[in-house]
């Protein structure tokens, strides 16, 4: 064996062990429209970083439908940045998961792990489109005097076909995440310095979609993803916020956040009568990677 093939071949006995000792990770944001990535080290985020569109159709609702054009462009992005070896966080489209704000049953304090006690729920009253039993669940203890989770689920078949992408991308997956728990998590401390009466709007931008996200008191109270632009969009997102006020008669003031840019920001403004604000994350690249990353550091 020629001495450069013996480099090569201690290199690659080196990489696995290499790995383990100074383990690097990818946090990856999916979207039906595309994906962002950006290495996590260290505790903090660091320079490496990509985005690519996805063809139309290779990814609906949140389902993979191309798996191993998918695997390939995953795998092509990791190798450029020589990541391959690295340790694979993923955020799943927002379309891929279904949430619930759950009130643990009266007189019963929340389990040490969440998960277990969810599979103890009925299922039914839970009203998620698809059986509970054969779904993947995510559980995020909220804050308030009354014990809440932040219940996320996705069905097992979605969640096995992104497995798949990734086996076929040759990754090592480390975690799947709903998008919605990480923006949750990425909002946190803001939510916690808002009065109980505030009512936030984080406002998402996408290629086919604005999602409308609201919270008060710290909890998420609504969720709706808004397909029109231009004036109908700013209706329809004015009148969703003006219908979840009609629900609840505790909301006092309304804060404005914004995850991306949004052509109809300033007419929306106007209609609500608030300043909007981007949702600050930081040295991430998206609120939702800056979610992503705490899910890794939390104890």
């Amino acid at each position: 064996m020629a001495f450069s093939g013996l480099i090569e071949d201690l290199q690659d006995r080196i990489r696995p062990l290499r790995a383990r000792m100074f383990p690097r990770e990818v946090l990856l944001e999916l979207h039906d429209s595309g994906l962002r990535g950006q290495m996590f080290a260290d505790g903090r985020p660091a320079d490496v970083r990509f985005e690519a569109p996805l063809p139309a159709l290779t990814c609906r609702d949140g389902m993979p439908l191309e798996k191993e054009p998918l695997a390939d462009l995953i795998g092509d992005l990791l190798v450029r940045d020589n990541l391959i070896e690295a340790f694979v966080m993923v955020a799943l489209p927002p379309a891929a998961a279904q949430w619930r704000v759950v009130e643990w049953p009266h007189g019963r304090s929340l389990p040490e792990d969440p998960l277990e006690g969810v599979r103890e729920l009925d299922a039914a009253a839970l009203n998620f489109p698809f059986p509970l039993a054969d779904a993947v669940v995510d559980a995020q203890p909220l804050p308030g005097s009354d014990p809440l989770l932040l219940v996320a689920a996705s069905p097992r078949s979605l969640v096995d076909a992104w497995i798949q992408v990734f086996t076929l991308a040759g990754v090592q997956l480390e975690r799947l995440a709903p998008a919605q728990s990480c923006e949750f998590l990425a909002l946190t401390p803001l939510l916690q310095q808002m009065a109980s009466q505030d009512l936030v709007a984080l406002l998402s931008p996408e290629d086919e979609v604005t999602r409308l996200l609201l919270f008060r008191d710290g909890i998420p109270r609504y969720e709706r993803s808004v397909a029109a632009k231009g004036s109908q969009l700013v209706a329809e997102l004015s009148r969703s916020i003006a219908f979840y006020r009609r629900t609840d008669p505790q909301v006092r003031d309304l804060r404005l956040l914004h995850a991306g840019p949004l052509p109809e920001l300033q007419a929306l403004q106007l209609e609500l009568g608030v300043t909007a604000e981007p949702a600050s994350h930081g040295s991430f690249d998206s609120l939702i990677l800056q979610g992503l990353a705490s899910l890794e550091v939390a104890p």
